[in-house]
């Protein structure tokens, strides 16, 4: 489908169960894949990104096995991966290709890594720099500091910490840390982060998810961590991936802008994803929320004038559901201002450019900085064919624009099949007339 035109919506109701967290997803794989004994993960997401680390996993010789409903067994390899030489394609997955390449960097075999054209212009050069600072062979196979990469075997040394810039993503992080255990057998090993680091609470689901692997990495703040001597994953038998909290943003927003109540589950009170926070954000906006161990629930006197309060503030900690906070911006009394978002330009697109755009065509008058985006509503709807950039987050993001009276063309919206697939099914579920 090249293209799907969305009528104007004016309400929104219903519950909605969410897909597994894309990262909890594929972090959960790879860690079922270096560990000790057999793991069932249970509410996989099923979608483009999953689809690639499987492949990849299977093709270094990890045993991964289907059950239905969205379970697999993962039999793990206890560490280092078998399959010594492999060509890997990575599609637009940052979730599957930085881990992956600090695992494969540590495994003593020859492996090629590429990617969509999209995915040869998102960096990895400082988690490379970082590997390579312990000895690590990476070798870039077209443009310095971005995939495709090579990878040979090479003399590991990480008696002195392992040093990455913290301030462009917190995936090489993450990235080390997942690695880190497999050279710890003599030493501990420390990874120092240079300068900011960004996007914490997606560090903050890594250390959980490595600690239910028997994993305990020691923090001296946000600047040092240290994995101790001798640690090894250990399967946990069964792990239970949490419904994707940022998929969550798009349908509380719409319980918003269309006076719901829209409750959605799989995620709540006791989530370890950091994009829970946006309900507290929609909350500044005008919503009531409602909280659950397991759901959220948002209320709102939908588009009404006055009804939807602008909103200032730093989302560097929620940088994917913060999108969702633009849209809701073009409804909101007043100017709204989305600081800190410099990671949006090192997405699956340049999520600051290409909202700015996008939004100028529905009628709101933008200011687009380095690391923000200042979004004045439109005194009217304008009807607007909506350019997604091959970027899921767009298609799902501008579909709510749909609530502002004008129809809403979105092109390509099989984009959503990186993390959602159904999606637009489900919104519609949802705003049914």
């Amino acid at each position: 489908m090249r293209f799907l035109d969305l009528a104007p919506l004016n309400h929104a109701r219903g519950t909605v169960k969410l897909p597994g967290s894309k990262s909890i997803s594929n972090r959960s794989l790879l860690l079922a894949a270096l560990a000790n004994g057999t793991t069932e993960v249970r509410d996989l997401l099923e979608s483009d990104d999953t689809a690639v680390m499987l492949t990849a996993l299977k093709a270094l010789g990890i045993d991964v096995q289907p059950h239905g409903d969205s379970t697999y067994t993962v039999r793990g390899a206890g560490g280092v991966f078998p399959v010594k030489q492999a060509t890997l394609f990575m599609g637009n997955a940052g979730t599957a290709i930085r881990p992956l390449t600090a695992a494969l960097a540590l495994s003593s075999g020859d492996y090629r890594l590429s990617g969509v054209p999209r995915m040869h212009e998102r960096p990895i050069g400082d988690l490379v720099d970082g590997l390579r600072g312990i000895g690590a062979s990476l070798d870039y196979l077209a443009n310095p500091g971005f995939p495709p990469l090579a990878i040979h075997p090479a003399q590991i040394d990480a008696r002195a910490p392992i040093k990455v810039r913290g301030d462009v993503s917190s995936q090489f992080l993450t990235a080390l840390l997942m690695a880190a255990p497999l050279l710890s057998a003599a030493h501990p090993v420390q990874i120092e982060v240079v300068g900011e680091l960004i996007s914490k609470p997606y560090i903050l689901i890594t250390l959980a998810l490595m600690k239910k692997f028997s994993v305990a990495v020691e923090q001296d703040g946000w600047r040092l961590f240290t994995i101790p001597q001798a640690s090894a994953y250990q399967s946990p038998g069964t792990l239970h991936v949490e419904g994707d909290a940022s998929s969550a943003s798009y349908f509380l927003a719409a319980g918003l802008l269309g006076r719901g109540p829209v409750r959605v589950e799989g995620v709540g009170a006791g989530s370890i994803q950091g994009d829970v926070k946006f309900a507290a954000a929609l909350q500044t906006m005008g919503a009531q929320i409602t909280l659950g161990d397991n759901f959220i629930e948002a209320t709102g006197g939908g588009v009404k004038h006055g009804t939807i309060r602008p909103i200032d503030g730093d989302f560097n900690h929620i940088p994917d559901a913060a999108m969702t906070l633009a849209v809701l911006a073009l409804f909101a009394d007043g100017t709204s201002t989305l600081r800190n978002i410099a990671s949006w330009r090192v997405k699956e697109t340049d999520r600051i450019a290409a909202m700015a755009t996008e939004l100028r065509k529905v009628g709101a008058t933008i200011e687009e900085g380095t690391d923000f985006l200042r979004i004045t509503p439109p005194t009217q709807f304008h009807a607007a064919a909506i350019d997604t950039y091959d970027d899921h987050r767009m298609a799902m993001c501008f579909s709510l624009a749909a609530f502002g009276s004008a129809p809403i063309r979105i092109n390509d919206p099989a984009c959503v099949n990186k993390t959602f697939p159904t999606y637009f099914e489900v919104l519609a579920s949802l705003t049914a007339r």
